[in-house]
């Protein structure tokens, strides 16, 4: 083809020749008429150049797939149409990859943070355990009966034969020596 041999064809006359013959070469013709315009859209929603080019190509392609279904009466603003939901499209699957990489990543966080606050939980436990072995058989006997087996002071008093002063006395005084033992005892 000539340059400049079909420029005195209108959008419409082009259309409508390719909607007769279903001859590409209309379309060859039409298209780049086009090309700023729709790289100036993707331009605009998807701030690369590489991409806008990469988008007019794919926009090309699917207004031929969708010209041959369709017949478009303002074809100008029905590319553009193409063109502006087509780089949506791209954003929102950008946008959707980005955060599922991100909930990933944060859910990896999330494990390694989960991971280590159980050991964490567990050194305690296994310190607490150390400490608790360590008190003096009345304050151990009164803090395991009234912090791990949730005994009231009453049944603690009942079960070891302490008064009930003596059963706050050896939980207060475990309770602080535990503390200390376990502070003390990383």
């Amino acid at each position: 083809m000539q340059p400049g041999k079909y420029d005195h064809i209108t959008d419409a006359e082009l259309l409508q020749n390719f909607y007769q013959d279903h001859d590409n070469k209309w379309l060859g013709i039409l298209l780049p008429r086009y090309t700023l315009l729709l790289l100036g859209v993707c331009m605009k929603y998807l701030k690369n150049e590489e991409d806008a080019r990469d988008c007019v190509q794919q926009i090309f392609l699917k207004v031929i797939n969708e010209l041959r279904k369709y017949k478009v009466d303002y074809f100008k603003s029905w590319i553009y149409m193409i063109a502006r939901n087509h780089c949506l499209v791209k954003l929102r699957d950008h946008k959707k990859t980005t955060l599922e990489l991100n909930e990933h990543l944060a859910s990896a966080t999330n494990a390694e943070s989960d991971k280590k606050k159980l050991l964490e939980k567990d050194a305690l436990l296994q310190r607490m355990e150390s400490a608790l072995n360590k008190l003096n058989p009345d304050q151990k006997v009164c803090v395991k009966l009234f912090y791990l087996q949730k005994k009231s002071y009453s049944e603690v008093a009942e079960i070891t034969g302490f008064t009930l002063m003596q059963v706050k006395s050896y939980l207060q005084n475990g309770k602080r020596n535990l503390k200390l033992l376990i502070e003390n005892n990383p």
